[in-house]
């Protein structure tokens, strides 16, 4: 088996940040008023900036494989092209279509050369899943390079206008045209943009990361749907697909709009979290203490207190002073978030020989977590 490298990292984020304030400017007012749930949102996630693919008039500038392409081409230069990448694994929450897949539409804009492509499905996890392909198929010789890549594009999704049906159907019954804060809550919470890894055999580069492990858990299988988008949640826990509603409900439902059961993930997110995050540490006979840098991937500083506290309870503490994160200046990026963090981390000049890293990602979907431990060479 081969030792497998980080050996070059990039990111793309679109367009210029975008401050709270000029959060409604971009994604639309709903029902001609402006949102009670964005300041209780915001004081909790403490998110100053994002980034979104709109440009200052309201136009789309990238889709989700634009921007992703975007981020692979920040990896090469004239000693490693686009021609020169033997498998393109990328993730995403956010694909622009059903068919054809995501890292297809993404090869096609890189209009390189023909090599294996994947296309993990999933939340937050699929960044973490497409690495692990990549990872895999370096080490068992299958390829000598990959790039692998997180990406999301969800502005488009909770933009005004999605919600515009159901708000005319809310008024038409005469109701209150008020948008449940299950599909509210996402908007104020998530930003677009992407991220990349070269992964090679050899450590090559300035600053070459050595993937150790990459472990991933489920807990499917005993917690209901948390956050999901292309259908609805029943009152018994089940999900029903948008293939099983008649057409007309699609709009009059938000169906496609991201949703999320803020509940359920309360009580879940960070027990389950810390459940496995002890037991991938435990598996490798890794400590707390013994890493350098711990990044958690989080949608909301409101769950940092709460995850040590968590960490605390279970007598299994990563101290706070190896945290890194920069969710206040990008915001929450979904699949591409561990990237992003990743390459700050990288670029900040902070690391050292032997320093070890934690990647963390939890996905609320239905509740699944994946670890990356990297070793700086």
């Amino acid at each position: 088996m081969n030792d497998v490298y980080i050996t070059r990292i990039a990111k793309f984020l679109p367009n210029t940040p975008v401050s709270n304030d000029q959060m409604e400017q971009k994604l639309g007012i709903l029902n001609g008023k402006s949102s009670k749930a964005k300041g209780i949102v915001l004081r909790n996630n403490k998110i100053k900036t994002r980034y979104y693919a709109i440009d200052e008039n309201g136009e789309i500038t990238h889709n989700n494989a634009q921007l992703t392409k975007e981020a692979v081409e920040l990896l090469c230069d004239e000693d490693f092209t686009t021609k020169d990448i033997e498998l393109l694994s990328c993730g995403t929450s956010s694909p622009d279509q059903i068919l054809p897949s995501h890292t297809a539409m993404v090869h096609g804009f890189l209009k390189n050369r023909n090599l294996e492509i994947n296309s993990p499905s999933g939340a937050c996890c699929s960044g973490m899943n497409a690495l692990k392909y990549g990872f895999l198929s370096v080490k068992a010789h299958q390829v000598n390079n990959a790039v692998c890549a997180g990406s999301e594009r969800t502005s488009s999704w909770m933009m005004a206008n999605t919600f515009e049906e159901e708000v005319n159907h809310l008024k038409s019954l005469e109701e209150q045209p008020i948008i449940a804060f299950n599909k509210e809550f996402l908007r104020w919470m998530l930003s677009d943009g992407a991220g990349a890894v070269l992964l090679e055999s050899e450590p090559k580069g300035k600053q070459p990361l050595k993937i150790e492990w990459i472990e991933g858990y489920s807990y499917a299988h005993e917690l209901d749907t948390c956050m999901y988008a292309g259908g609805d949640k029943l009152e018994n826990g089940q999900l029903k697909p948008w293939s099983e509603f008649p057409a007309h409900d699609w709009s009059e439902q938000s169906l496609f709009a991201m949703k999320q059961d803020v509940k359920l993930l309360s009580e879940n997110i960070l027990v389950k979290g810390v459940d496995s995050l002890k037991h991938a540490l435990d598996k490798h006979n890794v400590k707390p203490e013994d890493l350098t840098y711990y990044l958690p991937h989080i949608s909301s500083f409101y769950f940092k207190d709460k995850l040590y506290e968590e960490m605390v309870k279970q007598d299994f503490v990563v101290p706070l002073d190896k945290w890194f994160m920069n969710l206040e200046k990008v915001g929450n990026v979904g699949a591409a978030s561990i990237y992003i963090m990743l390459e700050e981390l990288v670029d900040s000049g902070k690391l050292n020989k032997g320093d070890t890293i934690l990647l963390h990602v939890p996905e609320s979907a239905r509740f699944a977590y994946n670890y990356a431990l990297l070793t700086v060479c």
